[in-house]
């Protein structure tokens, strides 16, 4: 499928900006709980973990708040998951100061919507920074396979937009695939949209493999998406490989192109799906039904488990398949991160066996 460096210290290295997501219990709504379930969180690493739990050497680049109790809690979190971490250590400087993300979000149930609130002020992941990091060090001596780059971070500050550059050029230099996940959003984009654009345009042009829903496509990298409106999901899956033909004509660096497919039955039932073009070949995962508890980091779970069956050297359709199971996976848990016991557990999920495992 793709030709990895061999000989490497890490098979991931995770560019992210961590902080913390609260969760109501049982369903409830935000803004009338009083118990909340506190995790470490990121998209970024939400990725990684697929392949950390599964045994393959991930490293996550990020900055602290320095004697924080919160980045005490975000480093013994990354490494339970385990994975390895490096990255600053920044001074709060006063009550007013630094400090790591918040993401407030209710997971809805039944008919009632999740909902989302994000508390990024003063974020210490905006200060993400190449002289912060030694990147000859990462990517000439320790040596990655795939670095797993974000839209996320790519534009959430304009310090981490020039870090998330400078590292994809630093691993290009070294051989380092490169794997871009689009992840837009508009709020991040807003009066910086010539900027952003143009870096995420040479971030897809050296990237190896591209990952994105329609509106990612369109908004991040001016490639026309398929027709709205008119059939469902598993209608417009024309519409959806001949997007994916036109990022390829606009990025022929790529060797793997992805997007996932998600249908909204209610809450926790979801029609899933996923297409990724390997080189020539189409490996197409017609939507089906998927149970969820909660939806946050499905797209996560599947590029996680796409990029495990590259790490591993699968073929493409065995990688599209498990990239498929570990986002229906991650749907399952509290966390919006994919925690798999081992490969079995994802394989029983591809398989719709749901029967119980003495």
């Amino acid at each position: 499928m793709i030709e990895l460096k061999q000989n490497c210290k890490y098979a991931l290295v995770i560019p992210t900006s961590m902080g913390t997501r609260l969760t109501p219990v049982n369903g409830q709504p935000f803004h009338c709980s009083d118990t909340f379930k506190m995790t470490a969180s990121s998209a970024e690493s939400n990725v990684g973990s697929v392949s950390s739990y599964l045994g393959l050497p991930v490293k996550i680049l990020t900055s602290f708040v320095k004697g924080s109790p919160v980045s005490r809690f975000i480093k013994d979190n990354l490494a339970s998951r385990h994975m390895d971490y490096e990255g600053p250590e920044i001074e709060q400087g006063g009550p007013w100061g630094y400090r790591h993300q918040i993401n407030m979000a209710e997971s809805g149930i039944g008919s009632r919507a999740p909902r989302v609130w994000n508390d990024r002020a003063g974020e210490v992941g905006r200060e993400l920074k190449v002289k912060d990091f030694d990147l000859e060090r990462i990517f000439g001596e320790e040596g990655a396979q795939i670095v797993h780059l974000s839209g996320l971070i790519a534009a959430l500050s304009p310090e981490s937009t020039k870090f998330c550059l400078d590292v994809a050029r630093a691993a290009k230099k070294h051989g380092t695939k490169i794997s871009f996940d689009l992840n837009h959003r508009a709020t991040f984009w807003e009066g910086r949209e010539e900027e952003l654009s143009a870096v995420f345009h040479e971030i897809g042009t050296l990237a190896d493999i591209l990952v994105g829903n329609e509106e990612d496509f369109q908004l991040c990298l001016g490639v026309e998406g398929p027709e709205a409106g008119g059939a469902d999901i598993a209608g417009k899956i024309d519409g959806f490989k001949e997007m994916i033909n036109r990022v390829k004509e606009q990025f022929p660096n790529g060797s793997v192109y992805g997007t996932t497919l998600r249908e909204v039955i209610s809450v926790n039932l979801h029609e899933w799906g996923g297409i990724v073009a390997d080189g020539d070949d189409w490996h197409v995962i017609e939507p089906r039904e998927i149970g969820v508890l909660d939806r946050i980091g499905g797209g996560d779970g599947f590029v996680g488990g796409l990029l495990y069956g590259i790490l591993r050297g699968w073929e493409g359709e065995k990688c599209a398949q498990f990239g498929w199971a570990s986002g229906a996976l991650a749907a399952t848990l509290l966390t919006d991160y994919g925690q798999p016991a081992d490969e079995s557990q994802i394989w029983s999920i591809w398989e719709g066996n749901a029967r119980v495992q003495r």
